[in-house]
């Protein structure tokens, strides 16, 4: 994963904090986080949805990719 990794320029010390924290996550899943995660992700998706309107992409997106 590091040559994988590196390619991308992602820090060494920033790559161990996130292989550290979804460790964590896959052993120990930590409820309240997972909550406030989920409320940040939905205020997200209203700004964007706000911004841009309704995008309706992914029944292209699966055609196109089912027909490749």
């Amino acid at each position: 994963m590091a040559n994988k990794t590196k390619s991308l320029g992602i820090p060494p010390k920033l790559l161990a904090k996130l292989e550290e924290a979804l460790r964590d996550a896959y052993e120990r899943p930590d409820l309240e986080a997972m909550k406030k995660a989920c409320k940040q992700m939905d205020r997200m998706r209203e700004e964007t949805r706000k911004k841009t309107g309704d995008l309706d992409i992914a029944v292209d997106l699966i055609r196109d990719a089912r027909n490749q």
